[in-house]
This record gives C-alpha cells, sequence and structure tokens, in this order.
C-alpha cells in the first residue's frame, strides 16, 4: 500500500486558521481532492474529522487520537497512533481493492505521517494568507515532482519520494 498525503497549502505553508481553510473556496480544488480519496481508506486526526463529519471523504475513516475510543460512525475506527493507523489503512486498502491511503491532516497529523509517506498531493495555493497551522517542511533533494497541473488558482503538483515505487 502506498501512503501519499493530500493538503491545500498556500505560498507560505499555511494550511488553516481557526479549524478553516483562510482563503475563498476554490471549487476545482474540492472536485480533485472529493475524486481522489472517494475509493480510498483516508487518515485524519479527530479534530479534522469531526469538520468533517456530515460529508466524510473516503470510503473509510482511520482517525487518531489518544483521547477517544470511538467516534460513533460506522465506517470510521480510532488508532492511537501512526503505527496502527497504517496497519488499519493497509487492511482497508486491501478490503476495497486499492492499493493508497491518504493522509488528510490537520497539521500535526501530516507531520506525525511525513516519515511514513510514498507520495504527496499538494494544491499550491496562489498566495500567502495568515493562518495558525502549516503543513510540514520537506527536504526536496527527497522527493520529485511526477505531475503537475495549473489551474485556476493554484497549481497541483504530485510528488513522490524518491527510490521509492510509484
Amino acid at each position: 500500500m502506498k501512503l501519499v498525503s493530500i493538503a491545500a497549502l498556500a505560498e507560505n505553508r499555511v494550511i488553516g486558521r481557526d479549524g478553516e481553510l483562510p482563503w475563498p473556496h476554490i471549487e476545482a480544488d474540492v472536485k480533485q481532492y472529493r475524486e481522489r480519496v472517494a475509493g480510498s481508506p483516508v487518515i485524519l486526526g479527530r479534530r479534522t474529522f469531526d469538520s468533517m463529519r456530515d460529508d466524510l471523504p473516503g470510503s473509510r475513516q482511520i482517525v487518531v487520537s489518544r483521547s477517544v475510543e470511538s467516534v460513533g460512525v460506522p465506517t470510521a475506527t480510532v488508532a492511537n497512533g501512526d503505527g496502527t493507523a497504517i496497519d488499519l489503512a493497509g487492511e482497508a486498502a486491501s478490503e476495497t481493492g486499492v492499493d493508497t491511503a491518504y493522509v488528510l491532516g490537520g497539521g500535526g497529523i501530516y507531520d506525525l505521517f511525513q516519515p511514513h509517506l510514498d507520495g504527496m498531493v499538494l494544491s499550491h495555493v496562489d498566495g500567502a494568507y495568515e493562518g495558525d497551522t502549516r503543513y510540514p517542511e520537506w527536504d526536496e533533494s527527497e522527493w520529485e515532482v511526477a505531475a503537475e497541473t495549473a489551474y485556476d488558482r493554484f497549481t497541483l503538483r504530485e510528488w513522490v519520494r524518491r527510490g521509492r515505487a510509484n
């Protein structure tokens, strides 16, 4: 199973402010994101899960939390750390016949899973924004851009870790 983070980030790596996106809605980004994760398991933190509860992404949600044991949603499972979450995502990927699980955030979750990632699908939003949450820095020498698509107001870049199979 490949583990891929997916995020939208401003030029200054800001991804959120007060639990919301700091830039005006970008429909094309939401659409490509939803289509990409639709049939795959997703890993996300409890606060991010709670913010998406009315419209949960992915086929199965693995919620990383040390403070709760369940979230009351049939498609969601709680994991108390990155190793358990990766194992659960692998099981869910096998069950659904997909080869990728996506990490959806928030900031601490992106940071926790960064060493485990095979890829990153990042919507690089035009401009810098004020915010309280950032996507973690990465060593660009360890990564290469495998695909790039320009959209209005953002560029979608698919990064792959060098030395790992695509």
